[in-house]
């Protein structure tokens, strides 16, 4: 028991750790959809217009941004052809992602100072419980639906439940689930779970202790997906991380 909540704890402080990063999801400001019309826009440099060949920026003489190696100065610059993760451009103690959505450009900036990571108190989570790790069987699909790579079958209270996964990588399984707790004391779109690669034999661990948010809900800026209706359970998983607080920005500087 000792060791488990001593993990579990060294994984939510690396987890708490990253929510606050200055560069990551609460330190975003906006999401910029570009058009063919030049815009300036209050948090990043450059007058930015773009189409499906990616994005352009119109630089004056006192603007600058480092994109890569490249330190980019007065004058029109292209950047692109870009995909859904782009490129990072810096400016001062910022950046923003320029990236590619469905055709359109969009550009991202994420200052330290944003609103949401000044307004951010930290996560509440579901006290730890080992009897949240439950015990599971991996189906695959025969072939891969969409990206959908087969069900993780568990039981809770004497019913056998089904949960759609999605292939990572390094064959470990993300799960997006909603429960009986979304929207109450969860996030109410979903909470997802990363499970270690199932054994030859297909058993797998679900730790729900480790269900956490997406980013959607830290920001408004994002965009993610939702679980499909397979992934409803009927049942309150009280484990994993609770609706994220918030309260006032604190002041900056």
């Amino acid at each position: 028991m000792s060791d488990f909540l001593g993990e579990w704890q060294a994984w939510r402080d690396v987890r708490e750790k990253r929510l606050r990063d200055p560069r990551g999801w609460l330190a975003i400001t906006a999401v910029h959809w570009l058009t063919a019309a030049p815009q300036r826009f209050d948090d990043v440099p450059g007058e930015w217009s773009g189409d499906a060949r990616g994005a352009r920026v119109v630089l004056a003489p006192d603007e600058a941004l480092t994109a890569e190696d490249s330190v980019l100065t007065e004058g029109e610059h292209l950047l692109g052809p870009l995909d859904e993760m782009g490129v990072t451009v810096t400016f001062g103690d910022a950046v923003a992602q320029v990236a590619d959505r469905e055709g359109q450009p969009i550009v991202r900036p994420r200052h330290p100072d944003s609103p949401n990571l000044r307004a951010y108190r930290g996560t509440p989570c579901f006290p730890p419980d080992p009897a949240w790790v439950r015990a599971g069987r991996f189906e695959p699909y025969p072939a891969p639906d969409g990206e959908a790579v087969g069900e993780v079958v568990f039981a809770y209270a004497g019913t056998e439940h089904r949960l759609v996964a999605w292939g990572e990588d390094d064959d470990s399984l993300w799960i997006l689930f909603r429960d009986a707790t979304s929207g109450v004391t969860t996030y109410p779109a979903n909470r997802q779970m990363l499970a270690a690669p199932p054994s030859p034999d297909g058993a797998v661990d679900l730790d729900f202790n480790r269900a956490i948010n997406m980013p959607c809900a830290y920001t408004d800026f994002a965009t993610c997906p939702l679980p499909p209706a397979a992934n409803t359970l009927s049942f309150a998983v009280e484990a994993g991380e609770r609706t994220p607080a918030m309260g006032l920005p604190e002041a900056s500087g």
